[in-house]
């Protein structure tokens, strides 16, 4: 398989899975979306529809969360705004907004919560979160590798560092290949990135180390959509 056809094939696998997942975040994708867009990553943001399938929530609306408790939605986002001094009220208004795919609204109180507490890994990941969901890869990229900083071993904000590499225009898919390897280091089998990993040999066509990943990605889940699609039973 050449490396043209390799990415043809990249392209319309991303478009497939990308059709119907529609994004909402959890504490930084802590959970994988399945193929069927019911697992904590499932559904995405219109905006984030170039996401790899199988990639970690960015947040989930449910009704309750949305619009079901409008009374106590409002107090707890007036109380936020009445209280700009405590943290876990900027915190919960933030996650509200988020909640509704109000972006912009939801970091405004992510970083007034971050300036309350700098040493806070929370909030930096929220807002990396925020700017990914709109597509601001650039930024999402220095909140994540910021908390990195901090925490060096978190294998999702890893592998969400490497996502702004590989999703941004136009991609650096050499770097994001090197933070699914050092992502990979902490956890070898970890089907989430090396999912991630095969779909950046497969954009830059490389044969030889996407069938390794192929082969460990066999290993962890037979059934994984990418292997599925490079390798039909």
């Amino acid at each position: 398989m050449n490396g043209e056809r390799l990415l043809i094939g990249v392209g319309g696998l991303i478009i497939g899975f990308a059709v119907g997942f529609m994004f909402a975040n959890s504490v930084n994708r802590t959970a994988s979306i399945d193929v069927a867009g019911n697992s904590p990553s499932n559904l995405s943001a219109d905006s984030n529809s170039g996401l790899p399938p199988n990639h970690p929530p960015i947040g989930q609306s449910t009704g309750e969360q949305s619009g079901g408790a409008l009374p106590q939605v409002t107090a707890a986002i007036e109380k936020a705004k009445r209280e700009p001094q405590d943290f876990d009220a900027q915190m919960t208004a933030g996650d509200l907004y988020y909640q509704i795919q109000r972006f912009d609204d939801a970091l405004e109180f992510y970083k007034k919560a971050n300036r309350l507490r700098p040493e806070a890994i929370e909030p930096s990941i929220k807002i990396g979160n925020s700017h990914f969901d709109v597509e601001q890869y650039s930024e999402a990229e220095q909140w994540y590798s910021a908390v990195l900083k901090k925490t060096p071993n978190d294998l999702t904000v890893r592998n969400d560092l490497g996502l702004t590499f590989f999703l941004r225009t136009p991609r650096d898919v050499d770097r994001a290949i090197k933070e699914f390897e050092a992502a990979l280091r902490i956890q070898p089998d970890n089907e989430m990135v090396l999912q991630n990993l095969a779909l950046a040999f497969i954009e830059k066509g490389e044969t030889d180390n996407l069938n390794v990943t192929l082969d460990k990605m066999a290993r962890v889940n037979p059934d994984n959509p990418v292997l599925l699609k490079q390798r039909p039973k």
